[in-house]
Protein backbone atom coordinates (compact mmCIF):
# COMPACT_ATOMS: atom_id res chain seq x y z
CA UNK A 1 0.00 0.00 0.00
CA UNK A 2 1.38 3.53 -1.07
CA UNK A 3 1.87 5.60 2.53
CA UNK A 4 -0.68 8.30 0.15
CA UNK A 5 -3.52 5.77 0.50
CA UNK A 6 -3.78 6.57 4.66
CA UNK A 7 -4.98 10.57 3.37
CA UNK A 8 -8.18 10.77 2.73
CA UNK A 9 -9.60 13.72 -0.25
CA UNK A 10 -10.56 15.49 2.81
CA UNK A 11 -6.62 15.62 4.15
CA UNK A 12 -4.81 19.21 3.02
CA UNK A 13 -1.61 19.67 2.64
CA UNK A 14 0.61 22.87 2.20
CA UNK A 15 4.07 22.54 0.91
CA UNK A 16 6.52 26.01 0.99
CA UNK A 17 9.02 26.09 -1.28
CA UNK A 18 6.54 24.01 -3.34
CA UNK A 19 7.92 25.36 -6.92
CA UNK A 20 10.80 24.10 -5.77
CA UNK A 21 12.71 20.66 -7.19
CA UNK A 22 11.50 18.83 -3.94
CA UNK A 23 8.25 20.77 -3.47
CA UNK A 24 6.83 20.42 -6.43
CA UNK A 25 7.79 16.94 -6.62
CA UNK A 26 6.05 16.29 -3.42
CA UNK A 27 2.98 18.61 -4.76
CA UNK A 28 2.27 16.09 -7.74
CA UNK A 29 2.87 13.27 -5.95
CA UNK A 30 -0.15 14.38 -3.29
CA UNK A 31 -2.21 15.81 -6.16
CA UNK A 32 -2.19 12.60 -8.08
CA UNK A 33 -3.29 10.78 -5.02
CA UNK A 34 -6.42 13.07 -4.67
CA UNK A 35 -5.18 15.04 -1.91
CA UNK A 36 -5.93 18.65 -1.93
CA UNK A 37 -2.92 21.12 -1.79
CA UNK A 38 -1.75 24.44 -1.10
CA UNK A 39 1.63 25.39 -2.41
CA UNK A 40 3.42 28.45 -0.66
CA UNK A 41 6.62 29.86 -2.78
CA UNK A 42 8.30 33.73 -3.33
CA UNK A 43 9.92 31.83 -6.90
CA UNK A 44 13.28 33.36 -5.54
CA UNK A 45 14.52 29.39 -6.10
CA UNK A 46 11.79 27.83 -7.45
CA UNK A 47 10.47 28.13 -10.77
CA UNK A 48 7.48 28.43 -11.93
CA UNK A 49 7.99 25.93 -14.62
CA UNK A 50 7.57 23.66 -12.14
CA UNK A 51 4.32 23.96 -10.83
CA UNK A 52 2.54 25.31 -14.18
CA UNK A 53 1.59 21.68 -15.83
CA UNK A 54 0.49 21.23 -12.55
CA UNK A 55 -2.04 24.01 -12.23
CA UNK A 56 -3.43 23.12 -15.73
CA UNK A 57 -4.21 19.61 -14.44
CA UNK A 58 -5.37 20.12 -10.98
CA UNK A 59 -7.18 22.27 -8.63
CA UNK A 60 -5.00 23.81 -5.75
CA UNK A 61 -4.09 27.30 -4.36
CA UNK A 62 -0.96 28.82 -5.35
CA UNK A 63 0.20 32.15 -3.05
CA UNK A 64 3.24 33.76 -4.22
CA UNK A 65 4.96 35.00 -0.97
CA UNK A 66 7.80 35.21 1.44
CA UNK A 67 7.91 33.22 4.44
CA UNK A 68 9.75 36.23 5.96
CA UNK A 69 6.09 37.76 5.65
CA UNK A 70 4.48 36.49 9.18
CA UNK A 71 0.80 37.54 7.83
CA UNK A 72 1.73 35.39 4.46
CA UNK A 73 2.43 32.72 6.97
CA UNK A 74 -0.58 32.70 8.58
CA UNK A 75 -2.66 32.90 5.04
CA UNK A 76 -0.88 29.85 3.89
CA UNK A 77 -1.50 27.62 6.94
CA UNK A 78 -5.33 28.57 7.05
CA UNK A 79 -7.43 25.64 6.81
CA UNK A 80 -4.53 22.98 6.25
CA UNK A 81 -4.11 19.75 8.15
CA UNK A 82 -0.16 18.99 7.28
CA UNK A 83 2.98 21.50 6.99
CA UNK A 84 5.43 20.33 4.52
CA UNK A 85 7.99 22.65 5.37
CA UNK A 86 10.36 22.89 1.88
CA UNK A 87 11.09 26.76 1.69
CA UNK A 88 14.55 27.76 2.45
CA UNK A 89 17.38 28.83 0.86
CA UNK A 90 19.88 26.12 -0.15
CA UNK A 91 23.83 26.06 -1.17
CA UNK A 92 26.71 25.79 1.28
CA UNK A 93 28.84 28.45 -1.20
CA UNK A 94 26.08 31.24 -1.18
CA UNK A 95 25.29 31.13 2.30
CA UNK A 96 29.07 32.17 2.57
CA UNK A 97 28.70 34.59 0.55
CA UNK A 98 25.09 35.76 1.99
CA UNK A 99 25.08 34.99 5.76
CA UNK A 100 22.55 37.60 6.45
CA UNK A 101 20.13 36.45 4.00
CA UNK A 102 20.29 33.02 4.80
CA UNK A 103 19.47 34.15 8.96
CA UNK A 104 16.42 35.92 6.83
CA UNK A 105 15.10 33.17 4.90
CA UNK A 106 16.22 29.67 6.62
CA UNK A 107 15.77 30.94 10.35
CA UNK A 108 13.19 34.23 11.15
CA UNK A 109 11.37 32.32 8.14
CA UNK A 110 11.11 29.11 9.60
CA UNK A 111 10.01 30.92 12.93
CA UNK A 112 6.84 32.59 11.21
CA UNK A 113 6.26 29.12 9.74
CA UNK A 114 6.40 27.19 13.21
CA UNK A 115 4.34 29.69 14.93
CA UNK A 116 1.51 30.26 12.31
CA UNK A 117 1.08 26.58 12.37
CA UNK A 118 1.11 26.60 16.14
CA UNK A 119 -1.29 29.43 16.30
CA UNK A 120 -3.07 27.22 13.71
CA UNK A 121 -3.03 23.77 15.48
CA UNK A 122 -1.31 21.98 12.44
CA UNK A 123 -1.88 18.60 12.96
CA UNK A 124 2.01 17.92 12.23
CA UNK A 125 4.45 20.10 10.57
CA UNK A 126 7.43 18.34 8.65
CA UNK A 127 10.49 20.22 7.95
CA UNK A 128 13.48 19.68 5.87
CA UNK A 129 16.65 19.60 7.66
CA UNK A 130 19.85 19.08 6.06
CA UNK A 131 23.01 16.60 6.44
CA UNK A 132 25.28 19.66 6.22
CA UNK A 133 24.50 19.70 10.17
CA UNK A 134 26.93 16.95 10.74
CA UNK A 135 29.72 19.66 9.98
CA UNK A 136 33.23 18.73 11.08
CA UNK A 137 32.33 15.26 12.83
CA UNK A 138 34.53 12.99 11.09
CA UNK A 139 32.75 9.43 12.23
CA UNK A 140 31.24 7.70 9.31
CA UNK A 141 28.02 6.75 9.12
CA UNK A 142 26.46 9.96 10.54
CA UNK A 143 24.25 8.95 13.27
CA UNK A 144 21.50 11.59 14.95
CA UNK A 145 23.16 12.67 17.98
CA UNK A 146 26.89 13.06 16.94
CA UNK A 147 26.93 16.07 15.58
CA UNK A 148 30.02 18.33 14.83
CA UNK A 149 30.58 22.13 14.40
CA UNK A 150 28.71 23.66 11.71
CA UNK A 151 30.93 24.75 8.38
CA UNK A 152 29.07 27.28 7.14
CA UNK A 153 26.08 29.89 7.72
CA UNK A 154 23.98 27.33 5.51
CA UNK A 155 24.81 24.63 8.46
CA UNK A 156 24.21 26.69 11.07
CA UNK A 157 20.86 27.81 10.09
CA UNK A 158 19.71 24.09 9.60
CA UNK A 159 20.70 23.23 13.17
CA UNK A 160 19.07 26.33 14.17
CA UNK A 161 15.61 25.02 12.35
CA UNK A 162 16.09 21.77 14.49
CA UNK A 163 16.39 23.49 17.98
CA UNK A 164 13.60 25.77 17.29
CA UNK A 165 11.22 23.07 15.74
CA UNK A 166 12.26 20.78 18.93
CA UNK A 167 11.45 23.44 21.38
CA UNK A 168 7.82 23.99 19.64
CA UNK A 169 7.24 20.32 20.06
CA UNK A 170 8.37 20.72 23.94
CA UNK A 171 7.12 24.20 24.64
CA UNK A 172 4.02 24.48 22.79
CA UNK A 173 2.97 20.68 21.98
CA UNK A 174 3.45 21.62 18.02
CA UNK A 175 4.09 17.75 16.54
CA UNK A 176 7.56 18.52 14.39
CA UNK A 177 9.77 16.06 12.53
CA UNK A 178 13.18 17.05 11.28
CA UNK A 179 13.77 15.54 8.24
CA UNK A 180 17.98 15.56 7.11
CA UNK A 181 18.13 15.41 3.58
CA UNK A 182 21.07 13.68 2.13
CA UNK A 183 22.08 14.89 -1.48
CA UNK A 184 18.72 15.00 -2.80
CA UNK A 185 18.61 14.34 -6.66
CA UNK A 186 16.28 13.40 -9.52
CA UNK A 187 13.50 14.67 -11.55
CA UNK A 188 12.97 18.75 -12.09
CA UNK A 189 16.65 19.60 -10.23
CA UNK A 190 17.07 22.81 -11.75
CA UNK A 191 20.40 22.34 -13.96
CA UNK A 192 21.09 26.31 -14.83
CA UNK A 193 21.31 27.93 -11.44
CA UNK A 194 25.06 29.07 -10.57
CA UNK A 195 24.80 26.69 -8.01
CA UNK A 196 23.47 23.77 -9.04
CA UNK A 197 24.18 20.17 -7.69
CA UNK A 198 26.32 17.91 -8.79
CA UNK A 199 24.42 15.81 -10.51
CA UNK A 200 22.68 17.86 -12.55
CA UNK A 201 25.98 20.20 -13.42
CA UNK A 202 27.45 17.08 -14.17
CA UNK A 203 24.79 15.71 -16.74
CA UNK A 204 24.37 19.45 -18.12
CA UNK A 205 27.92 19.61 -19.25
CA UNK A 206 28.14 15.96 -20.75
CA UNK A 207 24.97 16.46 -23.25
CA UNK A 208 26.94 19.64 -24.46
CA UNK A 209 30.35 17.29 -24.60
CA UNK A 210 32.05 19.59 -22.36
CA UNK A 211 34.09 18.30 -19.36
CA UNK A 212 32.67 18.82 -16.14
CA UNK A 213 34.93 19.98 -13.05
CA UNK A 214 34.58 18.41 -9.94
CA UNK A 215 35.58 20.21 -7.05
CA UNK A 216 38.68 18.70 -5.08
CA UNK A 217 40.09 15.31 -6.42
CA UNK A 218 36.93 13.55 -6.88
CA UNK A 219 37.32 11.04 -4.01
CA UNK A 220 34.87 12.63 -1.16
CA UNK A 221 31.67 10.54 -1.20
CA UNK A 222 27.99 11.05 -1.32
CA UNK A 223 25.31 9.21 -0.10
CA UNK A 224 22.59 10.40 -2.70
CA UNK A 225 19.22 10.09 -2.18
CA UNK A 226 16.44 10.13 -5.01
CA UNK A 227 13.96 12.26 -4.79
CA UNK A 228 10.76 9.24 -4.63
CA UNK A 229 12.77 8.18 -1.46
CA UNK A 230 12.33 11.77 0.15
CA UNK A 231 8.57 11.87 -0.98
CA UNK A 232 7.90 8.59 0.91
CA UNK A 233 9.98 10.46 4.19
CA UNK A 234 7.69 13.21 4.10
CA UNK A 235 4.63 11.40 4.18
CA UNK A 236 5.44 8.87 6.46
CA UNK A 237 6.43 11.28 9.01
CA UNK A 238 2.83 12.76 8.76
CA UNK A 239 1.56 9.91 9.74
CA UNK A 240 4.46 8.95 12.39
CA UNK A 241 3.72 8.21 16.54
CA UNK A 242 4.10 10.92 18.80
CA UNK A 243 7.88 9.74 19.86
CA UNK A 244 9.36 11.04 16.20
CA UNK A 245 7.66 14.40 17.24
CA UNK A 246 10.59 16.97 18.05
CA UNK A 247 13.32 15.07 16.43
CA UNK A 248 15.86 14.92 13.58
CA UNK A 249 16.14 12.17 11.09
CA UNK A 250 18.31 11.33 8.40
CA UNK A 251 16.90 10.55 5.26
CA UNK A 252 19.45 9.09 2.74
CA UNK A 253 19.81 5.44 0.92
CA UNK A 254 22.79 4.07 3.73
CA UNK A 255 25.50 3.69 0.92
CA UNK A 256 27.92 6.33 -0.11
CA UNK A 257 30.14 6.65 -3.72
CA UNK A 258 32.59 8.96 -4.55
CA UNK A 259 32.21 12.14 -6.96
CA UNK A 260 34.62 10.12 -9.41
CA UNK A 261 32.52 7.03 -9.60
CA UNK A 262 28.90 8.71 -9.72
CA UNK A 263 31.12 10.54 -12.94
CA UNK A 264 31.81 7.42 -14.33
CA UNK A 265 28.02 6.04 -14.03
CA UNK A 266 26.13 9.19 -15.74
CA UNK A 267 29.05 8.92 -18.55
CA UNK A 268 28.06 5.17 -18.95
CA UNK A 269 24.56 6.15 -18.85
CA UNK A 270 24.85 9.20 -21.54
CA UNK A 271 27.34 7.35 -23.46
CA UNK A 272 29.81 9.65 -23.10
CA UNK A 273 33.51 9.42 -22.72
CA UNK A 274 35.00 12.64 -21.69
CA UNK A 275 37.61 13.14 -18.56
CA UNK A 276 36.61 15.34 -16.12
CA UNK A 277 38.84 18.71 -15.08
CA UNK A 278 39.47 19.20 -11.75
CA UNK A 279 39.31 22.25 -9.52
CA UNK A 280 39.76 23.65 -5.95
CA UNK A 281 37.54 22.14 -3.05
CA UNK A 282 34.10 24.30 -2.30
CA UNK A 283 34.46 26.81 0.72
CA UNK A 284 32.57 25.26 3.48
CA UNK A 285 31.90 21.24 1.59
CA UNK A 286 32.57 18.28 3.88
CA UNK A 287 34.59 15.74 2.74
CA UNK A 288 32.73 12.66 3.11
CA UNK A 289 28.90 11.57 3.73
CA UNK A 290 27.36 8.54 4.74
CA UNK A 291 23.79 7.91 6.96
CA UNK A 292 22.50 5.45 9.66
CA UNK A 293 19.51 5.73 8.43
CA UNK A 294 18.22 3.02 11.59
CA UNK A 295 16.36 5.94 13.90
CA UNK A 296 14.14 6.89 10.67
CA UNK A 297 13.42 3.27 9.33
CA UNK A 298 12.64 2.49 13.99
CA UNK A 299 10.40 5.69 14.18
CA UNK A 300 9.49 6.35 10.99
CA UNK A 301 9.06 2.98 9.47
CA UNK A 302 11.32 4.70 6.74
CA UNK A 303 12.58 1.90 3.99
CA UNK A 304 14.33 3.44 1.06
CA UNK A 305 13.80 1.32 -2.30
CA UNK A 306 15.68 3.18 -4.54
CA UNK A 307 19.25 3.61 -4.96
CA UNK A 308 21.64 6.10 -6.63
CA UNK A 309 21.86 3.96 -10.06
CA UNK A 310 18.41 2.95 -10.36
CA UNK A 311 17.36 6.49 -9.65
CA UNK A 312 19.84 7.69 -11.89
CA UNK A 313 18.15 5.43 -14.86
CA UNK A 314 14.93 6.70 -13.94
CA UNK A 315 15.38 10.38 -14.15
CA UNK A 316 17.89 10.42 -16.87
CA UNK A 317 15.09 10.67 -19.64
CA UNK A 318 14.09 13.90 -18.15
CA UNK A 319 17.49 15.63 -18.08
CA UNK A 320 17.73 14.30 -21.21
CA UNK A 321 14.56 16.05 -22.15
CA UNK A 322 14.95 18.64 -20.60
CA UNK A 323 18.46 19.84 -21.14
CA UNK A 324 19.43 18.71 -24.56
CA UNK A 325 17.82 21.80 -25.91
CA UNK A 326 19.29 24.33 -23.42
Amino acid sequence: MMVSDIFNQNVKFLITGGAGFIGSNLADYLLKSGSEVKVLDDLSNGRIENINYLKSKYDFEFIEGDIRDINICRKAVNGVDFVLHQAAWGSVPRSVRMPLVYDEVNVHGTLNMLEAAKENNIKKFVYASSSSVYGDEATLPKVEGKEGNPLSPYAITKKVNELYAKNYFELYGLETVGLRYFNVFGRRQDPHSTYAAVIPIFIRELLKDHAPVINGDGTQTRDFTYIDNVIEANLLACIAGEEASGEAFNIAYGKYITLNDLYHVICELLGKNIEPTYGKPRVGDISHSLADISKAKKLLNYDPEIDVFEGLSQTMEWYVDNLSSK
